[in-house]
């Protein structure tokens, strides 16, 4: 009988899978996929040459997860590539505000009317990103708080909603780049703790940087895996889990998969029937004869590019797509790989995605409007395009199955379902099969290419065994 048998090889299975067999467990880990990857994964979308990352690109969590900065990943091919800038939000004017990985450059670029705020802001947090992440990527109880009175006092900040924060800012260029990093969970602005989004996403780069992985996010799939076999673990792919029963005998299951799946697989009935699935991402791959002809400078050295001139335009666009309506003008975010990493495309070509949120399952085609709304911050972007992959909600939900109606985020990352996740519940991983754990995204601390579900989940389950053995 083997100790622990993981269900889906992404990057919170894989990490699950190697904090177990860390611990000299024998560990296996079964994917769906022929290769592993879910949200993690490089692959030819549009022309030969031209390496994709279907999901996520840039992984400002990844680089300063503790679950990750635990694990000698770059003895397996891990490597982190640093743009010159991780971040640039273009306005009609032709300038931009930068997230740079200085608080003072990145201050100045709101203007002096906000530039002492923001760096006021930041200051009791800078060079506490190891506790504070540790810290709060490690709620609610799998680790007692290394320092309870910083994880408060960026309570005191990050709780309230985003009008909150943004009150303390006098021109829209300073809340329109923190409305555009709130809205990366994909929901509407101003709910519980959208705040401390903005803040985290604000903080991991000027503490780490927003890195991407030489030759994509597939290697850090591809590291986690060839560590986990190192340890003696295994994985299989191409083996799709269907009943608890297709699995070999386990002391202990973990799933990385949706709570819904899990609740099929694992025969759970409607232990999850309150789980709420958020709005949807319609995103496009493209191969481009060049790089992307940006008015402003900034965005020429960025990896990131938002792309939402007020913070009005986001929110309007977020509170449209989380209430089933198709936003006129999209908030887009965007990457390019290819500007720190020629391994990604053919010499002097790029590889370039960009994503707008949508209503989840919705079935139309976002493609002009997106397009439409990059031209206006690079005339002539279309003249560029040698070939494009196009996946709205339901092919990205084909392509992951974690994905339920596109939704990237495994869950609706609003409300309480934001901070209690996939209920409320003081153990978030345990379901009531005293075997069977939850290490996906759905769980605590939610979306991101990080691990860090995985890690706590692993620990819950390690806790188990150990309590069964004790008996």
């Amino acid at each position: 009988m083997l100790d622990a048998v993981v269900v889906g090889a992404g990057p919170n299975g894989l990490t699950a899978a190697v904090e177990l067999a860390r611990r000299g467990l024998r560990v296996e880990v079964f994917e769906a996929k022929d290769t592993v990857g879910g949200g993690a994964r490089t692959e030819e979308l549009t022309l030969p040459g031209f390496r994709h990352d279907p999901c996520s690109a840039v992984h400002p969590l990844g680089i300063g997860s503790p679950a990750f900065r635990n694990m000698p990943l770059d003895r397996y091919g891990l490597e982190w590539l640093h743009p010159e800038l991780p971040m640039a939000h273009p306005f009609d004017d032709g300038t931009a505000a930068v997230l740079s990985r200085s608080v003072a450059e990145t201050a100045a670029s709101f203007g002096p009317r906000d530039a002492g705020t923001y760096r006021r802001l930041l200051a009791p947090f800078l060079g506490k990103w190891d506790v504070l992440a540790r810290d709060f990527m490690s709620l609610p109880l799998t680790a007692l708080p290394r320092d309870p009175i910083g994880l408060a006092r960026f309570g005191t900040v990050g709780l309230p909603p985003y009008s909150w924060l943004m009150r303390r800012f006098r021109d829209d260029r300073a809340r329109a780049l923190m409305a555009g990093l709130v809205a990366h969970v994909i929901a509407p602005l101003n709910g519980l703790a959208t705040g401390g989004v903005g803040m985290l996403f604000a903080l991991a780069a000027h503490e780490n940087g927003w890195p991407l992985p030489r030759g994509g996010s597939q290697s850090i799939s591809d590291a986690l895996t060839a560590y986990l076999r190192d340890l003696g673990g295994a994985v299989h792919t191409g083996f799709e889990v269907k009943r608890l029963d297709d699995l070999p005998p386990a002391r202990t299951y973990l799933f990385d998969t949706s709570p819904t799946a899990l609740a099929r697989i694992a025969g759970l009935g409607r232990a999850y029937d309150g789980y709420k699935y958020g709005a949807a991402v319609f995103k496009i791959d493209y191969a481009l004869d060049g790089p992307v002809p940006w008015t402003a400078k900034e965005p020429r050295l960025a990896g990131t590019v938002q792309i939402g001139p007020s913070s009005r335009d986001i929110g309007t666009a977020l509170s449209q797509a989380s209430g089933g309506t198709a936003p006129d003008t999209p908030f887009l975010i965007t990457a390019q790989p290819s500007l720190v990493d020629p391994s990604r495309a053919p010499e002097g070509k790029h590889v370039f995605w960009a994503y707008g949120h949508v209503p989840n399952g919705w079935e139309g085609d976002f493609t002009d409007a997106i397009e439409r709304q990059i031209e206006r911050f690079a005339p002539g972007f279309r003249d560029r395009i040698l070939a494009r992959a196009t996946a709205g909600p339901p092919q990205l939900a084909e392509r992951n199955a974690n994905y339920v109606g596109g939704d990237i985020a495994c869950g609706a990352a609003r409300g309480i379902q934001l901070l209690l996740r996939p209920k409320i519940s003081l153990f978030p991983y345990a379901t009531r099969h005293p075997s069977v754990f939850l290490c996906s995204s759905a769980a605590w601390p939610g979306p991101g290419v990080h691990g860090m579900s995985g890690h706590n989940a692993a620990k819950a389950a390690w806790r188990a065994l150990r309590k069964a053995d004790q008996r």
